[in-house]
């Protein structure tokens, strides 16, 4: 299949769709891993190709660990995706961080249980370097369109990535705090895990829609409520992903792109022939 774009969007909820976005068409894909989410978006956004997936399908239909993380990066990668900003709601576990704010991710803490989140299995053993899991260059670039785009930005933030799909106990997000996170999502830790395997640049937009339920004097949060707010975040951040789609500049050399090139323990004699079909894409190079 022909590349077809290297800005890839993955939109989480409430946003299942872009302003001012041109779709040419429309792309169902079959991977190696299952499938995606929904089908791809291929479109047009401030002059430029983009690719567009809503994370739990249009209408909202995968909860977070239903959705199919390998099967939604493999499909960025086999369109030619080099670069993802993806767009994640979260509960704020900080009193600056007020509903309506936008934190960019650099860290994140893992407290999921029941997912996949390697394409590295069935004969075949990757340890990527996961650091800093997110790209610095994208992270820049999400940084200077939220601030012109005039949302309050925090620059930083640690997001924890619990399983879900219940919101926390008051004695998580206590816990939470203590250890010294910012937010909290269900989703983009696993996203980041295999876009960095797959050796694609990603950055993460949060979009802080409620206190989850440590703070004291209000009421522990609710879906309405987390929805209601939530609305009012789509619109900013759907501004923010023009500016960033309109000024995007992608780095003539990312250590994101070469991921993978020491990574590989596995002796390749060793490694199944299928296994090594079913990583074609993703690691083919090096196989």
């Amino acid at each position: 299949m022909k590349k077809q774009s290297p800005i890839g969007i993955i939109g989480g909820s409430g946003l299942y769709s872009m302003a001012d976005f041109r779709l040419k068409k429309k792309i169902a894909l079959k991977t190696p891993f299952g499938k995606p989410s929904d089908s791809f978006l291929l479109g047009e956004l401030e002059g430029k190709q983009v690719v567009f997936l809503p994370r739990h399908g249009i209408g909202h239909r995968y909860t977070p660990t239903e959705v199919n993380y390998r099967a939604n990066i493999w499909g960025m990668k086999k369109l030619g995706v080099e670069a993802v900003f993806s767009v994640s709601a979260v509960g704020s576990l900080k009193e600056e961080i007020k509903p309506g704010h936008m934190v960019v991710i650099d860290q994140f803490i893992d407290r999921t249980r029941g997912r996949i989140a390697t394409f590295f299995e069935k004969g075949i053993v990757a340890h990527v370097s996961f650091a800093d899991p997110v790209c610095g260059n994208l992270r820049r670039q999400l940084i200077k369109a939220s601030t012109d785009a005039g949302a309050v930005t925090h620059e930083k933030g640690t997001y924890v990535c619990m399983e879900g799909p219940m919101f926390s106990t008051k004695a998580e997000s206590h816990f939470y705090r203590s250890i010294g996170a910012d937010v909290i999502g269900m989703t983009n830790l696993t996203e980041a895990k295999l876009a960095r395997e797959a050796e694609i640049c990603y950055a993460t937009l949060a979009l802080s829609t409620d206190y989850d339920c440590w703070h004291q004097g209000i009421e522990p949060v609710t879906a309405d409520e987390v929805i209601a707010v939530l609305k009012q975040n789509v619109v900013m951040a759907q501004k923010i992903l023009k500016k960033v789609v309109h000024r995007f500049n992608a780095p003539a050399e990312c250590a994101c792109r070469h991921a993978l090139c020491h990574a590989i323990v596995t002796d390749r004699k060793k490694i199944p022939a299928s296994t090594k079909q079913r990583l074609k894409l993703v690691a083919g190079k090096y196989l």
